[in-house]
């Protein structure tokens, strides 16, 4: 009898046992388990160390929140109310100084001691600056009474309330260094009027104290016949302040330092 064979009849494969795969599923079982393990040595280490550190942890951290709490008592109850107490203090001496400043002579001298030993029982700048002196008002009256100083004549007393007050105020950091430089100007001393016209010509890039105190700073260098030093002073307002009315004119100020060498 002939025989055949059916459409679409394929003979039947041997079956193939892979074993690679339930050797990798085997080991990837080994590594996790030992991944745990090492995870609960760990945890037990740390649950062992904490429990033998346990009275050390719990004063650190109540020291810590002490600390917090006397900060922020501080900073509420004494540093903001003496910093409000300061400025109010400012107010009285201040309006001795601003009509000094639109006085001369005697009365403006009179007015500038009015405003820097108070009166009426009331504070001057020296007062605050020595009462409230780690407040903001405190070492602003170290800039007030400098500035008295300076306008009185009293020059060395100007560069120590002066020296005393620091700022990064746009105009007031380098208006107080660019006087300590005039004190020294004026008491014959230009090699440290130099220094300080430069720390204010540098201290902020603005339009109005820069190229002014770099300008003060080039005239002394003149003075002092650095006239390298001087060039190079005049050059930067050029390079830099050029549209400044200084800078307008820097031109033969250049010239003189160069053809002075």
């Amino acid at each position: 009898m002939a025989t055949y064979k059916k459409r679409g009849y394929k003979p039947k494969k041997e079956k193939v046992v892979d074993n690679t795969i339930e050797e990798t599923f085997d080991e990837s079982q080994s590594d996790v388990a030992k991944a745990f393990e090492g995870l609960d040595q760990a945890a037990n280490k740390s649950e062992e160390w904490i429990e033998k550190n346990s009275k050390p942890l719990f004063y650190g951290l109540v020291g810590v929140a002490a600390l917090i709490l006397l900060y922020l008592g501080y900073t509420k109850f004494i540093s903001e109310p003496t910093e409000l107490e300061a400025s109010n203090e400012l107010a009285y001496p201040r309006s001795f100084f601003d009509q000094a400043e639109t006085s001369a002579g005697v009365q403006a001298d009179s007015l500038y001691t009015l405003g820097l030993e108070g009166g009426d029982g009331k504070y001057g700048f020296l007062d605050i600056a020595q009462t409230y002196g780690g407040t903001k008002a405190g070492n602003l009256a170290n800039y007030y009474a400098g500035i008295s100083y300076l306008k009185m004549k009293k020059y060395q007393e100007a560069i120590e309330y002066l020296d005393n007050f620091s700022s990064d105020d746009e105009l007031l950091g380098p208006t107080a260094l660019g006087a300590i430089g005039d004190a020294f100007a004026d008491i014959n001393q230009p090699e440290y009027a130099l220094e300080y016209y430069e720390k204010a010509g540098n201290k902020k890039d603005n339009e109005f104290t820069a190229p002014m105190f770099l300008f003060k700073a080039g005239q002394t260098a003149m003075e002092l016949k650095n006239y390298s030093k001087a060039e190079s002073l005049f050059n930067t307002i050029k390079e830099k302040y050029a549209t400044t009315q200084v800078g307008r004119n820097i031109d033969k100020y250049i010239n003189s330092a160069k053809y002075a060498q």
